[in-house]
C-alpha cells in the first residue's frame, strides 16, 4: 500500500503495517510463507475505514476489521476459503511483523531496479510487491541499505526519524513467486544468489551476512523517535552511531 505519510507506532513499527493477521487454532500465522493459496485472493484495504475487501473467482465480500463482529465474519469467510479454522486478530501497538523485537524494513529504489534487471520476466513493481519493504529510499545507489549492519555501521535519519540497522533480511520462498499468480519463477533463488554475490557492495560488512539469499535491511527506530512520522520527500542523511 502506497501512502504519502505514515506515523510510527509505540512498538517501533509503521502504523497499519500488519495491523491484522490470520491465525490457525495452533496460534500460528497463516500467510504467503505458509501457503501459496493467498495468491488466489485479490484484496484491498482502506486505512480510513478499516475495510478489507476480498475477491476470488467465485465470491467477493468486505469486512470492517476494526469491528470485532466483522472480524469474526471475515474469519468465517477466510476459514472456508483456506479450508482451515482461522481467527482474525488485531494489534495496534506493534502489528504482526515477522521480527517483533525489531522495526521497519528498508530498501532503495536502485536496489529494486538492479535486482529486477537480473530476471527477464520480473518488473520493478513486481519485485517491489515480492519483497514488500516498508520504506523505500530514492536517490541512493543500489544496495545502499547494506551499509547499516555490521561492525561500526552507521545509522540514517529520514526526516525526524532515526533508523538503526539490526540485520540483513534473509528471504523466504515468497520473493520467488509472481505476486499475482503465485507461480514460481524458474531458477529465481539460484540466479539471485549468484548475482547477489557478484554485485555485493564494497561498503558492506560481509561478516554481517549469513548468506547471499539476503536483500533488504531490518532496522530499529529508537523510542525517542516513535512519536514522529515519515513522509514522501523527507531528506535522508547517513549519521554515525553516536549521533542523535
Amino acid at each position: 500500500m502506497d501512502c504519502d505519510s505514515v506515523s510510527m507506532r509505540p512498538g517501533g513499527t509503521l502504523a497499519h503495517d500488519r495491523e491484522f493477521a490470520l491465525f490457525d487454532t495452533d496460534g500460528d500465522v497463516v500467510n504467503g510463507k505458509r501457503t501459496r493459496r493467498v495468491h488466489d485472493i485479490d484484496t484491498g484495504y482502506d486505512t480510513e475505514t478499516g475495510t478489507l475487501s476480498v475477491t476470488t473467482d467465485g465470491d467477493s465480500a468486505s469486512f470492517r476489521l476494526r469491528d470485532a463482529s466483522d472480524r469474526t465474519r471475515a474469519a468465517d469467510w477466510l476459514s472456508k476459503f483456506f479450508d482451515v479454522d482461522l481467527t482474525v486478530e488485531r494489534d495496534e501497538t506493534l502489528g504482526y511483523v515477522d521480527r517483533r523485537e525489531m522495526g521497519p524494513s528498508v530498501i532503495s529504489t536502485a536496489t529494486l531496479e538492479t535486482v529486477a534487471s537480473w530476471f527477464d520476466d520480473v518488473t520493478v513493481d513486481g519485485l517491489r510487491r515480492r519483497l514488500r519493504a516498508n520504506v523505500e529510499v530514492g536517490g541512493v545507489p543500489a544496495f545502499w541499505e547494506d551499509r547499516f549492519v555490521g561492525a561500526d555501521a552507521p545509522a540514517f535519519r529520514a526526516g525526524s526519524v532515526r533508523f538503526e540497522g539490526v540485520t540483513p533480511c534473509g528471504r523466504c520462498v515468497v520473493p520467488q513467486r509472481d505476486p499475482d499468480t503465485g507461480k514460481e519463477t524458474p531458477g529465481f533463488r539460484e540466479q539471485f544468489i549468484e548475482r547477489r554475490q557478484e554485485t555485493f557492495p564494497e561498503w558492506a560488512d560481509r561478516d554481517a551476512f549469513d548468506h547471499f539469499y539476503t536483500l533488504m535491511l531490518i532496522a530499529r527506530v529508537p523510542e525517542a523517535d516513535r512519536d514522529a512520522a515519515l513522509a514522501v520527500g523527507d531528506p535522508v542523511e547517513v549519521v554515525s552511531t553516536t549521533e542523535t
